[in-house]
């Protein structure tokens, strides 16, 4: 279940992307990290830590994650 802040966040960050008509496909709680990942239409990975803090993940880490 995602925190509090998380859930309002998570909120925020949809509404901003979908008022620019950038479609969110997935939303997607991590059970691993606790992290909340957003995927949109644009090829945007954000993740949002349990604190509401957020960041764009960028494709050079998911590669080196699926490598390593």
């Amino acid at each position: 279940m995602p925190t509090t802040q998380q859930a309002f966040r998570c909120f925020q960050l949809c509404q901003n992307l979908t008022s620019m008509y950038v479609p969110v496909e997935i939303v997607r709680l991590d059970e691993r990290t606790g992290n909340v990942i957003l995927i949109t239409g644009e090829e945007i990975l954000i993740e949002i830590y349990p604190n509401g803090d957020w960041r764009f993940v960028d494709e050079s880490e998911l590669q080196n994650h699926d490598n390593g």
